[in-house]
């Protein structure tokens, strides 16, 4: 069992925190499966108001869900569709306040409002998507983008 002492005084040190925690629990760890169930449960338990954390894999040319914590989800996600697959499309960040207003959403859970949706690319090519769900609307900012990119960065090499 791991204990990580992770301050949430702000962002800025969350992330900082959880990046040093994500890098302790998968530094030594080969299998990829493994290192994205520990940042799942690491997200899940340490960042606030979520109700989804967890991963997609680039399986051919489809998401296909990975490890996660929250309700049951989509298994596969087509490249484009969703704020999932529009991530994987552009292999930019996508920061939506507002799921409902998002073009083609697909709601696998009622409750989500907002969702931070961060690509992980390694070699320049995309190996999946780190989603991120809150059911507050506008729970996600710029912090949190960065932050997430800076754990799909760490994961890249550790998943791929």
């Amino acid at each position: 069992m791991y204990q990580f002492d992770i301050a949430a005084d702000d962002k800025a040190e969350l992330y900082r925190d959880i990046l040093s925690a994500l890098d302790a629990l998968t530094a030594d760890e080969p299998d990829a499966i493994a290192n994205m169930a520990n940042a799942a449960a690491l997200l899940w338990q340490y960042l606030p108001d979520l109700n989804w954390a967890g991963f997609y894999r680039l399986v051919g040319d489809e998401l296909v869900l990975g490890p996660f914590q929250g309700k049951p989800a989509c298994i596969r996600i087509a490249i484009g569709k969703g704020v999932c697959g529009a991530a994987a499309a552009t292999l930019e960040t996508q920061l939506v306040a507002d799921v409902h207003a998002f073009p083609g959403h697909i709601a696998c859970d009622a409750a989500s409002a907002s969702e931070l949706v961060v690509p992980i690319v390694k070699q320049g090519r995309l190996i999946g998507v780190l989603d991120l769900d809150s059911p507050l609307p506008g729970r996600f900012d710029a912090a949190d983008a960065e932050g997430g990119e800076r754990i799909a960065a760490l994961l890249a090499d550790r998943i791929g």
